[in-house]
């Protein structure tokens, strides 16, 4: 069997892959490994009990998996705040402003309804490490924490959870947004209702698409992986700027006004020069996948910002940040980690600071863009092949090698296996499409023949 957690915690066919069952097991484990400790004890040898958020997005299975992890972790003599609907990064927030001892996070985020999942967060609303995640998993197998009378946990509604997110993200936003017209995409998702308060709140004139969830139209031809309904809204609106959000609210991508998409990469662009000007750019360097594109790169050189390059993963890009002090980082996806306000990616908090940046220099979104580039990108997944012998592989580097001479200065190659299914992923950037799709086959026939299986 495979390992339980992905790159994003469990996350599965919900009543498939991810029962209820499995959710208690899951919740059961996790207080058994997240409570214990001095911290814990303490508060055990006081009368007092662990702490723990619990929030979800609106799908429908999320319903009988919240009330799945909090049986758990009440079972397990842990204290249940329950934060109901609200965005992932709400969830992570709030587990360090209540002072609870970790949180959980049922949600999918921009996968289709019927999947779902279940993530954890440590104190402070952090992300677990890879090691903590196994301790999890090997602890399903072992003894439960099992507490009766009075020790058992109690369950209560968190009232001002929405609220509390909501004065944090406004605190972040140093102008008014009076005079600025956002359309907002909400992927029937968990933002529907905090980020159109949040954008009027701070002096937007506010338009709403995909804010009406029902349980099942999460993530349905709405949102940050469906951007045609927010690019035709914000054209037929005559909007300054669309936002668009994935289920959890994660997630941030972005549309001018002549209905061009503003990716993640150039969204980070965007607010490096406007941190950099400001004095709040820590040392000057912006935290990226190494999907970024190159544009991004050569943007952020002009203007003097160092990138720290990392495998693809938000939780990769959080560990640049923390180990090298940075302030911002992200993912191309529209992931973007302002580590001054959130311990994850917030796709309302970059929203609102995007609007800001317009806001506080005058410039449409697509002039602010326009300080980076985008390499035409194509990337082609090849099935059916052994991921194991790419590393190293004389035939697939000889090739490799030979476009990049090719490309010189004007694009670059990556390959990447597959961490779950017998592929290889080719990418290739270079200064036109043609060109770089003509690069990405030729590549792609290369791996195919001699990796086949």
């Amino acid at each position: 069997m495979g390992r339980l957690f992905g790159t994003d915690g469990v996350r599965g066919l919900a009543n498939g892959d991810l029962t209820a069952g499995l959710a208690l097991g899951l919740s059961q484990a996790a207080a058994w490994v997240l409570t214990r400790g001095r911290h814990a004890d303490e508060l055990r040898a006081a009368g007092k009990r662990p702490t723990a958020i619990v929030a979800r997005d609106p799908r429908v299975s999320g319903e009988f998996l919240t009330a799945a992890v909090s049986a758990g972790l009440a079972s397990s003599g842990i204290d249940v705040l329950d934060a109901g609907v609200i965005p992932t990064p709400a969830a992570a927030f709030l587990v360090g402003d209540a002072g609870a001892d970790f949180g959980v996070m049922v949600s999918a985020s921009h996968n289709a309804m019927p999947d779902n999942g279940i993530k954890f967060f440590s104190f402070g609303g952090t992300k677990l490490p890879d090691e903590v995640e196994d301790r999890i998993e090997h602890a399903l197998d072992e003894q439960r924490l099992a507490p009766v009378g009075g020790d058992v946990g109690r369950i209560r509604r968190f009232a001002d959870a929405e609220d509390r997110y909501l004065l944090h993200l406004l605190s972040t936003v140093d102008v008014s947004l009076a005079g600025l017209h956002v359309v907002l995409d909400c992927a029937h998702g968990a933002a529907s209702a905090i980020s159109p308060q949040a954008f009027t709140d701070a002096g937007a004139r506010v338009t709403v698409i995909g804010a009406d969830p029902n349980g099942l139209n999460i993530n349905d031809g709405v949102g940050s992986t469906y951007l045609d309904p927010l690019q035709r809204a914000v054209v037929a609106a005559g909007a300054d700027l669309g936002i668009a959000h994935d289920g959890d609210a994660d997630r941030c991508l972005a549309v001018d006004a002549s209905g061009r998409v503003v990716d993640g990469d150039q969204i980070m662009a965007i607010l490096a020069l406007s941190m950099k000007r400001r004095g709040m750019l820590a040392k000057d360097s912006l935290a990226v996948t190494v999907m970024s594109n190159l544009g991004l790169k050569r943007a952020m050189q002009e203007h003097g910002i160092e990138l720290v390059e990392t495998k693809v993963g938000d939780r990769y890009v959080l560990e640049a940040l923390a180990e090298h002090g940075l302030s911002l980082g992200g993912e191309q996806s529209g992931h973007v980690i302002m580590s001054e306000h959130a311990t994850t990616g917030d796709g309302i908090l970059t929203g609102l600071q995007l609007a800001a940046e317009m806001a506080r220099t005058g410039k449409t979104i697509a002039e602010l863009a326009s300080v980076m580039t985008v390499f035409p990108q194509v990337l082609e997944n090849v099935r059916g092949v052994d991921r194991a012998r790419l590393d190293g592989h004389a035939g697939v580097a000889a090739a490799v090698a030979a476009v990049e001479a090719e490309l010189g200065d004007s694009g670059r190659v990556l390959l990447r296996a597959s961490g779950t299914e017998p592929m290889v992923r080719v990418m290739v950037e270079a200064a036109d499409d043609a060109t770089a799709r003509a690069m990405a086959d030729r590549l792609a026939a290369v791996v195919k023949a001699e990796l086949a299986v």
